[in-house]
């Protein structure tokens, strides 16, 4: 500073010191400093801060911890290498994140079966039930795929992973899911949504080559928005949750990425998916279950008795969406770190393009489990939910071939022959 203090401000003329100058200058130090301490203490807070055992959210320690797995060892790295080997003609080599989630598990057998190369990640959390994750994980080690235990956000295992095997592709599906549980523990959500996908593209813009990268967005973008069927074009800056918020911030970071490091980068847009080992925290889950228990079931209704609708999208035709997707997924333009040239970016709605009202999917329920449901009708809370959601899948078609061939009654119906032979009677809890 005293240098620049010091250059005079016309030739042959000497800038005289102010003692304004000087006490100007400390000032702004010291609001700098001040900041600075504010925004560390809000990293502290968000990212490292250990939960009360007290507070309603004392378990999500477990949730945001970096619990991974050893992975110092031949053995473990001959594991990976051998789940990634593709054994297909034409086959990729795909790291799966959150593999052990409803998607990302299906997603996964789908891929080892046509022979690509897949490595699973997962950190387990206790979000819901751990051991239907564990029950999913083991479906897929008897398919061939080795589910690694680790957190993407522990980017030292991350960069670890890609040395040990190179992957060809990324399936992003880790995150924090759930609409109304933001409203309980919203750090969860940018610890896994936001920060989690920063580490993760982070680490494939430095990998040599770059991976094209497929993610979980969701139709919880589309917020507010009362255009029917919501289509890729529309607005998506009026979200409804938090969760959208941060699902929407993802999308900026991804083009972001895409325009500065050359990542081919490829968005899916889930709407509301459902089917065997789906996820217990979701409406068709928990409506069999307290329906088979005899207890009370809470369907919402929107304002002056408007009627709540989803567009139920069964899981076989998401897989085909996200498989699609890998297909189509160009390679990235850069290399370790740096833009190459102009990297592909796009963003596709999946979804069935049929909403259907949820007591409709009730009365569905109850014809399949032979089982009157006792129904509460109550006005939808401002919990982030949305009255209705409705695809509009015609880029996905034109792009991806994509297709869904499954109607609701059809995906139940092998929903509830799941649940029924992995709960049994409805007894068990789920």
């Amino acid at each position: 500073m005293k240098h620049i203090d010091n250059i005079p401000s016309t030739p042959g003329k000497l800038k005289e010191k102010s003692p304004y100058n000087r006490l100007r200058l400390y000032f702004s130090v010291a609001k700098l400093t001040f900041w600075s301490f504010v925004f560390l203490g809000l990293i502290f807070v968000c990212f490292f801060r250990s939960p009360s055992s007290s507070s309603p959210a004392g378990s999500d320690l477990s949730r945001r911890s970096l619990r991974t797995s050893s992975y110092d060892g031949p053995a473990w790295e001959k594991r990976i290498k051998s789940s990634a080997k593709v054994r297909s003609r034409n086959g990729i080599s795909v790291l799966v994140t959150g593999a052990a989630g409803f998607v990302g598990t299906h997603v996964s057998a789908a891929l080892k079966r046509r022979g690509d190369g897949v490595v699973g990640l997962d950190n387990f959390n206790d979000y819901y039930d751990p051991s239907l994750k564990r029950a999913r994980q083991s479906l897929l080690e008897h398919a061939g795929v080795y589910i690694v235990e680790g957190d993407i956000n522990d980017v030292t295992f991350l960069k670890k992973l890609f040395d040990v095997a190179q992957f060809s592709h990324v399936m992003h599906l880790a995150a924090q899911a759930g609409v109304r549980y933001a409203m309980e523990n919203p750090s969860s959500y940018v610890h896994s949504n936001i920060a989690g996908l920063v580490n993760l593209l982070e680490v494939c813009k430095n990998a040599n080559p770059q991976p094209a990268i497929v993610w979980a967005s969701s139709s919880s973008v589309y917020g507010m928005n009362i255009k029917v069927p919501f289509s890729e074009t529309d607005r998506t800056d009026q979200p409804a949750s938090l969760y959208a918020a941060t699902k929407k911030a993802g999308e900026q970071i991804a083009h972001t990425y895409n325009h500065i490091y050359g990542l081919s980068l490829t968005g899916l847009r889930f709407f509301t998916v459902y089917g065997p080992w789906g996820r217990p925290d979701m409406a068709y889950f928990f409506f069999t279950r307290d329906i088979l228990k005899g207890q009370s079931i809470s369907i919402f209704e929107a304002a002056n008795h408007g009627t709540v609708a989803r567009d139920f999208t069964y899981i076989d035709d998401i897989v085909k969406g996200c498989l699609g997707a890998l297909d189509t997924a160009e390679e990235s333009t850069g290399s370790g770190g740096k833009k190459k040239g102009p990297a592909q970016l796009r963003m596709f709605n999946l979804g069935n393009t049929s909403p259907v009202p949820v007591s409709d999917l009730v009365s569905i329920l109850e014809r399949l489990l032979k089982v009157k449901a006792k129904r509460s009708v109550m006005k939808l809370p401002r919990n982030g939910d949305v009255p209705f959601t409705h695809a509009n899948i015609s880029f996905a078609q034109r792009e991806l071939g994509y297709k869904p061939t499954t109607d609701l009654q059809t995906g139940l119906k092998k929903f509830v022959r799941w649940y029924i032979s992995y709960y049994g009677d409805g007894k068990k809890s789920a």
